[in-house]
């Protein structure tokens, strides 16, 4: 796995039990090869209210907010969390002064909501994934840099840190789930960092300080606003006519009991709308920090941005009609405690808001989307965690003539990893 969710996820598992893993480990020659990951899969319980009238709000993202089409309320399902079952390749060697690492990663789902349980007949969950394949080189002296597909710069941290990484968060189990994973708290206090092709150097750890620049592929966005579908998501390539930036900066410390981080990321694209005329820059930044005590641990994280659009990095970001950006601000705060039984428990609320364009009426775009989640992740092993988690999600629209949407679900399930 990338080093960020391996760090993130052994971070996770040394709190729910003694040891972390490092995976299996194997000499081949002048290289270490590990191969990494993990096994989950969740039992969901979902029931919505609000759509009664058939009105969707738009541009709140993934989650399956509301009555379906058949007027059901309730729903339920059996698949992968937030964090995709995971089989990474990586390979490590030491060569004319400089540490040489390749990764190469899939991301298989657990089911989908059709006849064939895999897609096979046209569905569109529990797809095969690919979400890393980079190389990158180094020294401790001077740095490293990256170069190919993984997980993005800015915003990284809000999805590591989020404890739904080890259960599902929101849309678990239904038939509103994105392609093989949920959405955990993206939409609901963070946008989604999302896998980007990428030229990335990173500084040497320098007494807890760390630094990463980045320029990305361009063509991340993939929506005019006028849809939430998702062709509306992937259809649209606007050929911008510069990279994406993309950086981010942490300072990491320790002292007696108290261990945490402080970090700041961002990004800017350029985006060209379908009006006429109409281009911007889409600019967004965030600060965020975790703090651990005992067995006491705290999370605090906010963005704010301008064009940025929310849950996905330029999702509804600009009006369609005028080419005018919208502002997005939002974010998280979460804590946790080990109980003498090792369990670990939580308890999180988060938001994520989308302000109209300039000169924009009020209609069925997302004013906010909110989450609490309640969580208890217990190491029945050193390397099986089970999760129990509540999650409570509502959308809001701009008119208050349109009926919010909410999903209350419960989650049972299971995570391994090696």
């Amino acid at each position: 796995m990338n080093k960020n969710i391996k760090l993130a996820v052994a971070g996770a598992v040394l709190a729910l039990s003694a040891t972390a893993n490092a995976g299996i480990i194997i000499p081949a020659g002048d290289w270490t090869m590990d191969i990494n990951g993990n096994v989950n899969a969740y039992a969901t319980w979902v029931r919505n209210s609000g759509n009664a009238s058939g009105t969707a709000i738009t541009g709140h993202g993934f989650g399956f907010y509301g009555n379906d089409t058949l007027g059901e309320r309730r729903n339920q399902g059996i698949g992968t969390g937030l964090l995709p079952s995971w089989l990474g390749f990586t390979g490590k060697t030491r060569q004319n002064d400089l540490d040489v690492e390749f990764t190469i990663s899939l991301q298989p789902g657990v089911s989908a909501n059709d006849v064939s349980g895999d897609g096979a007949f046209g569905g569109t969950g529990s797809k095969m994934l690919n979400r890393q394949t980079y190389v990158s080189f180094g020294d401790k002296s001077w740095g490293s840099i990256k170069l190919g597909k993984d997980l993005g710069v800015f915003a990284a941290d809000a999805i590591l840190n989020d404890m739904t990484l080890l259960g599902v968060g929101s849309a678990g189990g239904t038939s509103g789930n994105s392609t093989n994973t949920t959405n955990g708290g993206i939409g609901t206090g963070y946008i989604y960092a999302s896998w980007k092709g990428q030229v990335a150097y990173t500084t040497p750890n320098m007494n807890g300080f760390q630094a990463t620049v980045a320029i990305t592929n361009p063509n991340q966005w993939g929506t005019d606003g006028t849809s939430s579908t998702d062709t509306a998501l992937t259809g649209l390539t606007m050929r911008q006519d510069r990279y994406g930036l993309e950086g981010k900066a942490s300072y990491s410390f320790a002292a007696n009991d108290v261990t945490g981080k402080v970090w700041i990321s961002g990004a800017s694209y350029d985006v060209t709308t379908l009006v006429a005329g109409k281009s911007y820059t889409a600019n967004v930044g965030d600060i965020g920090a975790n703090v651990n005590a005992g067995g006491f641990g705290l999370t605090g994280y906010y963005y704010k941005g301008e064009g940025a659009g929310t849950t996905l990095l330029g999702y509804y970001g600009y009006n369609a009609s005028t080419g005018n950006k919208r502002d997005s601000d939002g974010g998280y705060i979460q804590g946790t405690y080990i109980l003498p039984t090792k369990t670990k428990v939580g308890v999180a609320y988060g938001v994520s808001n989308l302000d109209l364009a300039g000169g924009e009426a009020a209609g069925t775009l997302v004013d906010s989307s909110t989450r609490v989640t309640v969580g208890a992740y217990h190491p029945l092993t050193k390397h099986l965690n089970l999760v129990a988690e509540y999650n409570d999600i509502k959308s809001e629209a701009h008119a208050a003539s349109i009926q919010d949407q909410k999903a209350r679900s419960m989650s049972l399930g299971a995570i391994l990893f090696f």
